[in-house]
């Protein structure tokens, strides 16, 4: 239920109707604005039907939040979100560019992929330093000396990082370094890792699994806000299907359907959407068009040799191309980098 009051009305008067809500048995939500103090009750909204919120002098509007995803809804929230990481808005009317290798392999390969990535305009570089594979015997990422390195990489740069975090055991580890951090698709639907990170004060950026309705991916989310954690976007990377000549199916209807939802940021990946690296820059344009507030794509030095994902990662020059490209349409979107 969202309880929209009066203009200037008082903390004293918001008080009184959050302990009402609480003392009933749901979670009461504090939400002060510019002009006016929105609150919010979230449960089993059965239990507050012999209270009248809208006979309260204080109240201007009550209304019910239809959708099984709270918190995440445009129903909750019109307005866009829109997260700071340091200094880098994502939401808003810039497009975010992050970029890097799929794994963190050497000082020397992250430190050229992020001298390309700042060369070339990103604003946040990505690197996986826990690498949750489907095959036991491939590269599982350095772990925290793999974070190590992004760290100095961040202090060379000046770019935020961007990192996975696999497990609920490693998420105090991970933001002691991560500016954000990734759940990847395999772990959308892992509770534990969603609890603790909504637990945790860091942004985070939450993948769609391959196989995972957009109801999941919200629901999912929910569970981050629903533990604190309001700083949040959520990434299209592309669905399993039939098809067998590229590696996911990119599905942009997501992109345009949770910007009507949800007011949390979209960022698209077309590296893992598609998995073929001539396939990155005409996606990532697509998903530009279609709404998505920024995009996260694979950047390596060497790609040939990389350690993991080495058909799906752009090569400098590559990725300087698509930047070109993103630099020409993006005001045609009213956007800008």
């Amino acid at each position: 239920m969202i309880i929209v009051l009066k203009p200037q009305t008082s903390k004293a008067d918001a008080d009184e109707i959050l302990q009402l809500i609480e003392a009933r048995g749901l979670k009461p939500l504090y939400m002060p604005g510019i002009e006016r103090t929105v609150l919010g009750a979230l449960g089993d909204e059965r239990k507050l039907a012999n209270l009248n919120f809208s006979a309260f002098p204080a109240v201007d509007e009550v209304k019910p939040i239809l959708s099984s995803y709270k918190m995440v809804s445009r129903e909750f929230k019109s307005e866009n979100t829109v997260l700071n990481i340091n200094g880098v808005n994502i939401g808003g009317d810039r497009f975010v560019v992050m970029a890097g290798p799929c794994s963190v392999e050497s000082p020397e390969q992250l430190q050229s992929a992020a001298e390309a990535v700042v060369e070339y305009g990103g604003q946040i570089l990505r690197g996986g330093a826990f690498k949750p594979r489907t095959s036991p015997y491939s590269f599982q990422g350095l772990g925290e000396e793999g974070l190590q390195m992004l760290q100095q990489a961040k202090k060379d740069s000046g770019l935020p990082i961007i990192t996975e975090v696999v497990s609920s055991s490693d998420v105090d580890l991970v933001c002691q370094y991560a500016d954000i951090l990734q759940i990847g698709a395999r772990n959308m639907q892992n509770y534990r890792l969603l609890r603790a990170v909504g637990s945790c004060r860091t942004p985070v950026m939450l993948k769609r699994g391959p196989s995972a309705t957009l109801e999941e991916l919200l629901l999912a989310a929910e569970y981050l806000l629903d533990g604190g954690n309001s700083e949040v976007m959520l990434c299209e990377r592309g669905v399993r299907s039939f098809e067998t000549s590229y590696r996911n199916m990119l599905d942009l209807n997501a992109v345009a359907f949770l910007k009507q939802r949800s007011h949390l940021p979209i960022i698209a990946d077309p590296s893992h959407g598609t998995g073929i690296h001539d396939l990155v820059a005409p996606m990532a344009l697509a998903a530009a068009a279609a709404g998505a507030d920024g995009i996260i794509v694979e950047v390596h030095p060497d790609p040939i040799h990389a350690m993991s994902d080495a058909q799906q990662q752009l090569t400098p020059e590559d990725f300087s191309r698509l930047m070109q490209q993103l630099r020409a349409i993006l005001p045609c979107l009213g956007r800008k980098i």
